[in-house]
């Protein structure tokens, strides 16, 4: 055998083996179509949601979805939905006219909950603490952070009052609507992050500084997760337009009680997030990360998908396959991932 013959044998060997051992599995695809938002309402039931107007349902844990177009809003992108079970379900619109629907009978009708005309609206993210009461966020109108609440399941929506926020926006701070991850809840704590020009960790209104890339339009945090014990916060980002950098693009953030908390019970006690200093970086920009227990993490991007068992102080690529957003079901070590091209596709920890 000529010597071209046995590189060409081995490169092919070496691409097989490759494809092989990628654990990430193909569910459903949608060509055209791309999907940021994932919800999981229980261990059966999966809604997603995208471009085109574009939402998919599964109802046996991920193993089949079924696919529908939103009447009337086949050009809209859904980047943000939140499902309450199979038939109750809230989406979100980027751009304008910034439109939130819901839907009470399985995506067969929607009904319109919430619309602003303005052609500077953008909502990036939508998060329930519980039943009743969620948030959606939007990039900042007239220097004020578009930050909308329901008290309702989702039925009403009214913007926050500007004073809840203690600290002013800055110059080119904004939001990224790209998994629709970087607004969440801890008991009486909101958190969220914003990107750009400058990114910030932000707790109940009041901003503070984080050592993540920043300085232009596409760089910044993208997701924030917080840990299963409560006591550690993991946000995830980097510069979209240079998805291989790995500098700058993961912070931990761990949670103390202040000295002079008195308060017996989590919910009342005061608290305090402290930078963990000693923490590795995934393999490029990533767009979503979430906690699968206290030390283990998953993150995604374009540039792939990285695990780690030390609370992000190490970090493993597991895949080079390119996805926006997951979502670990209940009860279960199984992933779900969603991305461009309709793709959503499982991964199961225990097999790595």
């Amino acid at each position: 055998m000529s010597i071209s013959k046995i590189i060409l044998s081995f490169l092919l060997f070496i691409s097989v083996q490759t494809f092989a051992q990628d654990p990430i599995h193909l569910i459903t695809e949608q060509k055209g179509v791309s999907i940021r938002g994932l919800s999981i309402a229980s261990e059966k039931v999966i809604w997603a949601s995208g471009s085109k107007g574009m939402v998919a349902k599964s109802l046996d844990g991920g193993e089949h979805f079924e696919w529908k177009q939103v009447k009337g809003y086949e050009s809209r992108d859904f980047r943000s939905i939140h499902a309450f079970n199979e038939h109750e379900v809230i989406i979100v619109a980027v751009a304008s006219p910034g439109i939130i629907l819901k839907t009470k009978d399985g995506g067969n009708t929607w009904a319109k909950v919430y619309e602003n005309l303005d052609t500077a609206i953008f909502l990036d993210a939508i998060s329930f603490k519980d039943a009743l009461h969620g948030m959606v966020i939007g990039d900042p109108m007239n220097h004020q952070i578009v930050l909308l609440e329901t008290k309702n399941r989702g039925d009403h929506w009214e913007k926050v009052k500007n004073s809840f926020f203690k600290s002013l926006v800055k110059e080119g701070e904004s939001f990224f609507a790209s998994s629709s991850t970087n607004l969440t809840f801890d008991f009486s704590h909101v958190f969220f992050v914003s990107g750009g020009i400058h990114s910030r960790f932000w707790v109940n209104g009041h901003a503070s500084e984080i050592p993540i890339v920043q300085g232009k339009q596409s760089t910044g945090a993208n997701s924030i997760a917080i840990s299963p014990n409560k006591n550690r916060i993991a946000i995830v980002g980097g510069d979209f337009t240079h998805d291989q950098n790995k500098e700058q693009n993961f912070v931990r953030l761990d949670r103390f009680v202040h000295p002079d908390s008195e308060n017996k019970t989590n919910r009342k006690r005061h608290y305090f997030w402290k930078l963990h200093k000693n923490t590795g970086n995934p393999n490029g920009y990533k767009s979503c990360v979430q906690y699968i227990t206290n030390n283990e993490l998953i993150v995604c991007g374009t540039s792939g998908v990285d695990f780690s068992n030390d609370g992000g102080l190490t970090w493993r690529k597991i895949s080079d396959q390119s996805f926006h957003v997951l979502k670990k079901l209940p009860k279960s070590r199984k992933i779900l991932l969603a991305g461009s091209g309709g793709r959503i596709a499982s991964l199961n920890l225990d097999k790595l």
